[in-house]
Formats: C-alpha cells, sequence, structure tokens
C-alpha cells in the first residue's frame, strides 16, 4: 500500500484545495475508515494554527490539542463526522459536522457541549452477560443494558467515562442532516421511510425549508437542535487557504492579526485619520491605498 496521497483522490468529505499542490498527508490508521481528515491536514490547511507538520507534532507533543476528551501524539490521526477538537490553551472548540455537499468543517461550539459527542448506530450485537453492544459510525463500540436502542438511531456519549447521555430514535418527525450524496449538509426533519423490498437500500424522504429532498437512510443522521451549528459561528471550512479561524484572539500570532487588520481595511480607507493621516490597509508599512491618496488630495 501506497504511504502517498494526491489531492486529486482524496474523499469529497477532505476540506482540502485539490488543485493548489500534488500531494498531501495521508490518514493513519484509526476511526472513520478511509472517510477521516488527517489531524495535521485540520491545523495547517483549516485552522492555520501551524505552517508545518514539524509544528503539528510539536503542539501534539505538549498535549496541546485534544480529540474528544483525550490528548492525541499522532498528528496522521484520521479526524471525521461529529468528532470533538478541542485546544485548553486557546479555550476553543469545535465539532466537525458536515457542510454543504458533505464537506467536514470546523463549527465552534461551547465548552459544556465539548463534553460529549454524536454516533450513529451501524450495529448491534449481544455480548457475553447479557448486554447489548453498539457500534457507532466511526468504529466506537458502547455497552448498554437496555434494548431499547435500534440501527440508524443516534446518541451522545460521554468523552470521560463513555456512558450514553441522550437517545435520539430514527423515526418519522425526527431531525435529521444528510452527510453525503447531493444533498449533504441539508437539515430537515423525516417526512416518511420508505423500506425498499429485496437489497436495495431504503430511502427517506426529508422536508426542510425549501421543499425537501429524497436520499437513502445512510446518508442522514438524527441530531438534535445542538448539533445544527447555529451555536457559535459559521464552520470554518471556508478557511482552507489557510486564514486562522480565530484571527486577532492570539495575541502571539502575526498572521491572525494581519488578516483581522486586513478585513477591515476597506472600511477605513476612505475616512481620513483624526490627526490628518489617510489610513493606509495596514499597520506594517504598506502603501496606502489609492483611495485614501484621492482623499488626502480633496482635503488639501
Amino acid at each position: 500500500m501506497s504511504n502517498h496521497q494526491k489531492r486529486l483522490s482524496v474523499p469529497k468529505s477532505w476540506p482540502v484545495e485539490r488543485k493548489t499542490e500534488v500531494f498531501t498527508v495521508k490518514a493513519g490508521a484509526g476511526p472513520h475508515g478511509e472517510a477521516g481528515v488527517p489531524l495535521v491536514v485540520l491545523l495547517r490547511d483549516v485552522l492555520g494554527y501551524v505552517d508545518s507538520t514539524k509544528e503539528a507534532r510539536y503542539a501534539l507533543s505538549e498535549d496541546a490539542i485534544l480529540v474528544n476528551g483525550q490528548p492525541i501524539n499522532d498528528e496522521r490521526r484520521p479526524i471525521g463526522m461529529f468528532d470533538i477538537l478541542a485546544f485548553p490553551a486557546r479555550e476553543e472548540q469545535y465539532r466537525v459536522f458536515p457542510d454543504e455537499g458533505g464537506r467536514l468543517s470546523l463549527t465552534p461550539i461551547d465548552a459544556d457541549a465539548a463534553g460529549s459527542r454524536l454516533g450513529k448506530i451501524v450495529g448491534k450485537q449481544q455480548v457475553p452477560g447479557g448486554d447489548t453492544q453498539l457500534t457507532l459510525h466511526d468504529g466506537t463500540n458502547v455497552t448498554a443494558d437496555a434494548e431499547e436502542y435500534n440501527g440508524n438511531d443516534s446518541i451522545v456519549v460521554d468523552n470521560d467515562d463513555k456512558s450514553i447521555v441522550a437517545h435520539f430514535p430514527y423515526e418519522e418527525g425526527a431531525l435529521v442532516t444528510a452527510v453525503a450524496g447531493n444533498h449533504g449538509g441539508n437539515i430537515g426533519t423525516i417526512e416518511t421511510i420508505d423500506v425498499t423490498p429485496g437489497s436495495g437500500p431504503n430511502t427517506v424522504t426529508v422536508d426542510t425549508e425549501d421543499g425537501g429532498f429524497e436520499t437513502i437512510e445512510e446518508y442522514v443522521v438524527v441530531i438534535d437542535e445542538n448539533f445544527t451549528g447555529d451555536d457559535g459561528g459559521e464552520p470554518s471550512s471556508e478557511n482552507a487557504s489557510g486564514e486562522s479561524a480565530s484571527a486577532g484572539e492570539d495575541s502571539g500570532s502575526s498572521e491572525s492579526a494581519s488578516n483581522a487588520e486586513q478585513g477591515s481595511a476597506d472600511s477605513q480607507a476612505a475616512e481620513p485619520r483624526d490627526d490628518g493621516e489617510s489610513a493606509t490597509a495596514g499597520d506594517d508599512g504598506g502603501e496606502p491605498s489609492s483611495e485614501s491618496a484621492s482623499d488626502d488630495g480633496d482635503d488639501e
């Protein structure tokens, strides 16, 4: 098996640019299978917190990054749907959530929500002792005493003791999100569940604000209102060019400060400062904009 990964052949769920470079980091062994994104890709290409794999390894050696509440020391560890990414020193937490087209994005969440994660039940079996073992979409096995859980249901698992803290049944009227296919990232309620005779996949009709869609039940996950991404901000997959998702929050990061200053330069360029000097595009010695120069000429 090859140790290389070309960008053009990565799964559609990876939030990376396909045509900027030839190769990218290949995911190591771990949860989520081939759909898992290497941790270093999120740190470098999405969040912009590191510039190289070497910097990512150093941060991991300092236990500065937690995945589902546990410190990680492998920069290629696969990160997938509904994982919790936390940065204790920055006091930042993110949930990996499917965006438009099923592309994974990072949604900011608060510290309380980062204590547990959502999982879709893809397998159920009885183990010695009479307990029921549930297999989740990321390969995690959870033991449950009750038999109320069924396939395609969703549960919320505590990151510390792996106990089940919430249960969302897969049924008509349940809130779901599409995680793959043409409707990936869309959220709505299940209108009907159609069982297909034979070996074909069952289909689901989902009612949304835009009218609804139909897909197979493998592509939908039951969620709660707390998992819709309305609790902090927009997903950060748009920062694939390397811009930091927390520009201006880290006083020690010059790139973050520069991005924050550039974002407000256009609104300041047409207004003269109080001391009569024209506003420039940044405070780093750059040339003033043409609009600022024309404004100074008018004032004189």
